[in-house]
């Protein structure tokens, strides 16, 4: 979902939040859009979303962030709300292994159900759990590599790196819809011009083809 319109905003572009049950995304959703945390906080149901508008180059991005389950049971459900979605934040809990082993697999899903130009940034969440850290960021720094994602450690209930996390994404997305905007906007210049300019000029030579003709 990358729509530009006219009045509150320039652009509105969908993030999904995905990763395991418990690492903390919902955590990340609120502590971006509201600049909540809550120690307290239940597995989320299904799929939420909020809202943040921040501006990027001068113009006025909307983003919409999707938080979907990480339990198994609703998979199926959420597969869904990855149609759309320009960026993704795929989240692993630093103390957590299995939810590391797991990035694959969520890497697999989001590559068969997003457009295959999706922002993908991997995100440790709970840095301040350091002491208790099972990633070291060096792996996630070569997988992040070996499969071109960008890579951060957060903190949600720090409010570390969370904030630059999603305006790497938005930033990263923007330039590509700018991109594709200039591209096309030299592609249409690029057919028309040339093509307008042979017909003046052959509109011309037949005039004046007509006129010699008439005056012989």
């Amino acid at each position: 979902m990358a729509y530009k319109v006219d009045h509150e905003y320039d652009y509105l572009f969908k993030i999904v939040l995905i990763g395991d049950s418990g690492v903390g995304k919902s955590n990340i959703l609120s502590r971006f859009t509201r600049n909540e945390f809550c120690l307290e906080s239940k597995s989320t149901i299904g799929v939420e979303f909020a809202t943040r508008t921040i501006q990027v180059e001068g113009k006025t991005v909307k983003a919409q962030i999707w938080d979907t389950a990480g339990q198994e049971r609703y998979r199926a459900i959420t597969s869904a709300y990855y149609r759309g979605a320009v960026g993704a934040l795929l989240v692993y809990d630093i103390t957590k292994r299995q939810t590391f082993e797991n990035v694959q697999r969520w890497l697999r899903e989001l590559r068969d159900h997003a457009d295959s130009n999706i922002v993908i940034m991997l995100a440790g969440n709970k840095s301040d759990l350091n002491h208790l850290r099972a990633v070291s960021s060096e792996d996630a720094q070569n997988l992040a590599e070996k499969e071109t994602l960008s890579f951060l450690e957060t903190s949600a209930l720090e409010a570390f790196n969370v904030e630059k996390a999603f305006q790497t994404i938005l930033f990263d997305i923007y330039q590509i819809i700018s991109k594709k905007a200039l591209a096309a906007q030299e592609s249409a210049s690029a057919t028309t011009v040339p093509h307008g300019t042979t017909i003046n000029v052959s509109n011309i030579s037949g005039t004046v083809e007509k006129k010699s003709c008439c005056s012989n």
